[in-house]
């Protein structure tokens, strides 16, 4: 894991994270529950995929890998017979952790195998947050935000369709992390149980760590080879941004709650009257600034909220990428 799965997962992870540096002020719409919801930017929604992946890195770094020479039911019973004067607690931590292991000194025949459980579970973790960002890609790809290029993909194409450019790195990775993740799932389920002092269980089961993180490897190389193949449409994303004025229907109730507070009269229900005027219907730009217009805001609010658009009703979005650097 750390030789080859941990540099080439870090290295996949540090591909998203520059694309999300690279697009950060990209204005996007979101899509709460598959509907048009308050807009983002594309590189804060990478971010919080590369952040969340970068998490579980550090996890799955820093774990412990445990060693033990306690004998053949963890009692150093042969060892005390053999050696009498020995230390033989002391020899076998000092040898232990001269192999850059974290010493066990309570165990069965076996070392227990919590840690590996541990540690394959965070892996298996890694690989659903990496399913999350390749279905996430898939359906931003579905939209038109990304364009894939045909010799970065891996692919000639659809079979009968020639204008198509199948996303199959992204969906060779969803299925290779699922067979991954549930090798390691049934993987740590088992090592954490022996029977009495020790069985065989664990010896059977591990012959498969090879095969589940193999799976999860193929995936990585995957997602980076088609991370590094996409383009992204501005242009796709602007149009879906301004077919989507209602979308500011948040902002406009929010600040007239504020004004409510500070006392002005005729900010009574915000979220109904945005609902009459939003749920269910298209509103343009000129219905949203004529609804802006009669509420009786003051007139600093009403210019504010006036000169909003969907594509500048991003927050901090673009600042929040730099947390990727923290």
């Amino acid at each position: 894991i750390a030789a080859v799965w941990l540099p080439a997962a870090t290295r996949t992870t540090d591909v998203l994270a520059a694309i999300a540096h690279e697009h950060a002020a990209v204005p996007m719409l979101a899509r709460t529950h598959g509907q048009a919801a308050t807009p983002v930017t594309l590189g804060k929604e990478l971010a919080v995929l590369a952040h969340r992946l970068r998490r579980q890195l550090a996890r799955i770094a820093g774990a412990e890998y445990l060693g033990k020479i306690t004998g053949a039911t963890g009692t150093y019973g042969a060892h005390t017979v053999s050696g009498p004067d020995a230390t033989w607690e002391a020899i076998a931590r000092t040898f232990v952790e001269g192999l850059g292991l974290t010493w066990n000194p309570l165990t069965t025949q076996i070392e227990s195998h919590d840690w590996q459980a541990e540690l394959y579970a965070d892996v298996a973790r890694f690989n659903r947050v990496l399913h999350n960002l390749a279905t996430d890609v898939w359906t931003y790809i579905s939209l038109g935000y990304f364009r894939q290029r045909l010799s970065a993909q891996g692919s000639t194409g659809s079979s009968t369709m020639p204008h198509k450019v199948n996303p199959i790195r992204f969906e060779n990775a969803e299925a290779n992390l699922e067979v991954s993740s549930a090798l390691l799932d049934s993987i740590a389920g088992t090592l954490v149980t022996s029977r009495l002092q020790r069985d065989l269980t664990d010896s059977t089961t591990q012959r498969n760590i090879g095969v589940a993180l193999g799976h999860s490897l193929l995936a990585i190389d995957n997602v980076r080879r088609g991370l590094a193949g996409l383009d992204v449409d501005a242009d796709a994303m602007a149009r879906d941004l301004e077919a989507n004025w209602e979308v500011l229907g948040e902002a406009v109730q929010s600040a007239m709650r504020v004004a409510a507070i500070a006392g002005v009269e005729g900010m009574a229900d915000p979220y109904e009257r945005l609902k009459e005027l939003t749920r269910g219907r298209r509103v343009d730009a000129a219905g949203m600034r004529a609804f802006i217009a009669s509420l009786g805001l003051p007139a600093d609010v009403e210019e504010r909220l006036a000169a909003l658009t969907p594509a500048s009703y991003t927050g901090l979005a673009t600042g929040l990428v730099a947390h990727l650097d923290g």
